[in-house]
């Protein structure tokens, strides 16, 4: 049997409790996984208040449905709200850049930052400052609100919980599923038609309709969002340019500015939206737009 040697024990116990003491250091990632900056159970989350040193918003989950409630009611856009819960749950951070409190501001992580509060049935779960952008412009400065431990975590956090008010906003103004358009109804101060589908073909009133022309039309329709809301009371709509009847909806567009934008009204909200010139000519079509091109 070969005998090992007291020095190479000595120097292997040295080396195990070297390798044991970085992995045990706060903060660091260790065999259990990463270390996050808060942890909550996203899934229970039904409310998130936002602080920044503009303004506060206020969301919330009613009905399964996230919802704007701060500092105006409105339907929340799913997606960002869903990407701000996942977001905060999954800071995942190492060792702490900065332990001072005098130096808070310094990264931005106090009242000249962003408080974000995750709550759930009433209890917070997740109380957190999002600083500045690193040096780097690839990571963001975070606390945990009751630590002094600033951390950098990766990715430009700006994006997701700093988002203009519209932003928060469900932009959509009409969504159908270009599948269940069968048939829409133009109408103009001097011309009123119909684009349908008969037996799997388009047709403007009775005439064929070109199939390359109205796909991009139907495209659009199925999906319009608002390029901006409109809050305050509008007194100087006149003429409406068109009506454009859908599925049981009316979108009642008009025209501003010379047609440099448009506001479009919708029977199914009392919201105002505007349209910039482009959005608004993808659906602004005419009969003669539509018609198959004799051979």
């Amino acid at each position: 049997m070969k005998i090992v040697s007291p020095k190479l024990l000595l120097v292997l116990a040295l080396l195990a409790v070297a390798t044991f003491l970085v992995l045990r250091r706060p903060g660091e990632t260790n065999v259990s996984g990463t270390s996050f900056l808060v942890t909550y159970d996203s899934s229970s989350v039904d409310k998130i208040e936002i602080q920044s040193p503009k303004e506060t918003v206020v969301l919330e989950k009613q009905g399964g449905t996230w919802s704007l409630t701060k500092p105006i009611q409105y339907r929340a856009d799913q997606n960002s709200v869903q990407k701000a819960v996942g977001t905060g749950k999954s800071l995942g951070i190492t060792s702490p850049v900065s332990t001072n409190p005098e130096k808070r501001n310094l990264f931005q992580v106090d009242s000249s930052g962003t408080l974000v509060k995750i709550s759930s049935a009433g209890s917070e779960t997740g109380v957190m400052y999002i600083g500045k952008t690193g040096s780097s412009f690839s990571n963001t400065y975070v606390r945990a609100a009751e630590s002094n431990d600033v951390y950098l975590t990766d990715g430009v956090l700006s994006s997701v919980f700093n988002r203009p008010l519209k932003d928060w906003r469900d932009k959509t103004i009409f969504q159908r599923d270009k599948s269940q358009i069968k048939s829409v109804r133009f109408q103009y101060k001097d011309e009123t038609f119909t684009l349908s589908l008969q037996d799997s073909a388009w047709i403007v009133d009775a005439d064929p309709a070109s199939e390359t022309k109205a796909t991009p039309f139907l495209n659009a329709l199925s999906n319009i969002q608002t390029d901006e809301f409109i809050d305050t009371v509008v007194t100087t709509l006149s003429q409406p340019t068109a009506v454009i009847s859908v599925e049981g909806a009316d979108l009642t567009v008009y025209g501003i500015n010379d047609g440099a934008q448009y506001i479009v009204r919708s029977s199914a909200s009392a919201q105002l939206f505007e349209l910039n010139k482009w959005r608004a000519e993808q659906l602004l079509k005419h009969k003669k737009d539509f018609i198959a091109e004799q051979k």
